[in-house]
């Protein structure tokens, strides 16, 4: 899968994307992540991409120009591809979005900064979708991005060494997990379980998910439904 971000921090996403899972999965073919710095696209002489609002109001507005040129520069997209814009007035961001996304060969993300994105980019480029990863507000759409590329990228094949542990992670099979421990089998008084050192692997199956399931239920009991 292709990963390209549209942003004016590229250093924030090289960093995370060369680290961890993500780092691996770019070593091994998996995924690419290119980030393109859309102020490298604007026509200002001063290389400004953000102008102050239509009708007064504080902040800054980004403008239309260099993010439809930059978008342009990637033309064409590798097929099925999706484009995503981070903004507090999109789709809200979980795991069966995370799902479904994982199915394109390419993903497009536009990083949000200052106010926002002046709202006619949403015609220059009908095909963007907006996402937001929470009812909070960010500086920048950095953190939005990253999140996303790495919830998509765990669920692609070849990223994650064994891909059990991901079938086994919370929000994969609508619950969430069951709790985890190694060793000692006791600190400072505190136990292990004893059913998790029997050996008896049905047993201990059947003690995962009855605490998946009690935990979804106390905690998420939203997920049930």
């Amino acid at each position: 899968m292709k990963f390209s971000i549209l942003t004016l921090f590229p250093e924030i996403i090289d960093a995370y994307a060369s680290a961890s899972i993500m780092g691996r999965a770019c070593k091994q073919g998996v995924i690419e992540v290119k980030a393109i710095n859309f102020r490298d696209f604007t026509t200002d002489p001063h290389r400004k991409v953000d102008d102050s609002p239509f009708g007064g109001g504080s902040g800054m507005v980004l403008t239309c120009q260099p993010l439809e040129s930059a978008f342009e520069s990637l033309l064409p997209l590798q097929q099925p591809a999706r484009v995503l814009m981070t903004t507090p007035t999109g789709r809200r961001f979980d795991h069966a979005f995370a799902l479904e996304l994982s199915e394109a060969q390419q993903l497009v993300i536009f990083c949000g900064h200052y106010e926002g994105f002046d709202e006619r980019i949403k015609g220059l480029i009908p095909q963007i979708e907006e996402v937001s990863i929470g009812d909070y507000v960010l500086t920048g759409g950095e953190l939005p991005a990253l999140s996303m590329m790495d919830a998509i990228t765990r669920l692609l094949p070849g990223a994650v060494q064994k891909f059990t542990s991901v079938q086994a992670d919370s929000f994969y099979d609508g619950l969430l997990d069951h709790p985890h421990y190694t060793r000692p089998a006791e600190y400072k008084g505190l136990k292990v379980p004893d059913v998790l050192l029997s050996g008896n692997h049905a047993a201990i199956q059947q003690w995962r998910k009855a605490q998946s399931e009690e935990r979804t239920r106390r905690l998420r009991p939203d997920l049930l439904s």
